[in-house]
């Protein structure tokens, strides 16, 4: 099993990933939707943060959400044909981002032993990094199906890591490598 500090630099390389997909995309193109149900690659962007501040704060740390107003779009309970009115591309790399810096902030408050229980959160830690790496290369599927079959981007290459890789066509950190 990873230390979380390997795990945080796997996270980072994810979020790197997702970033490659969907930067140099247009507006239109991160919020346009194949059809009603269907989400846009802007929810997907919303929601791989919205799940890794939910995940943080529900079983390490009871923080406030970064921007609340963004919960109930972007929590997938929200059937696909409601998750039409997106923020701005500029709000969602703000989301995005805030909520990378409390995943690390709060990883290695646990790492360091800045917490109660240091020995059975960092437990905890390992097992939500795998879980929000994971999460993030799933919704990085999807994203990466819209950019290219349905926009016509090329995608670009898999994460250069030997800790990722293919399974069922999705990326994944195997946490036993």
């Amino acid at each position: 099993m990873y230390e979380v500090a390997a795990l945080l630099r796997e996270y980072d390389r994810a979020r790197a990933y997702t970033d490659a997909l969907w930067k140099d995309l247009s507006p239109d193109e991160i919020t346009w939707r194949p059809h009603e149900d269907s989400s846009a690659i802007g929810w997907h962007l919303g929601h791989q943060a919205h799940v890794a501040h939910f995940m943080v704060r529900n079983l390490t740390a009871a923080e406030p959400s970064p921007d609340p107003e963004l919960d109930g779009l972007m929590d997938s309970a929200n059937p696909e044909k409601f998750r039409g009115a997106l923020p701005t591309v500029e709000r969602l790399g703000a989301f995005r981002d805030t909520v990378a810096e409390r995943v690390h902030a709060r990883m290695n408050d646990i790492a360091g032993g800045r917490v109660a229980a240091p020995d059975q959160l960092t437990v905890v830690a390992r097992h939500l990094l795998v879980a929000l790496i994971n999460h993030e290369y799933q919704h990085d599927q999807w994203i990466g199906e819209v950019r290219a079959n349905d926009l016509g981007h090329a995608l670009p290459s898999d994460p250069d890591t030997a800790q990722v890789s293919r399974l069922d066509g999705y990326l994944v950190l195997d946490p036993l490598a």
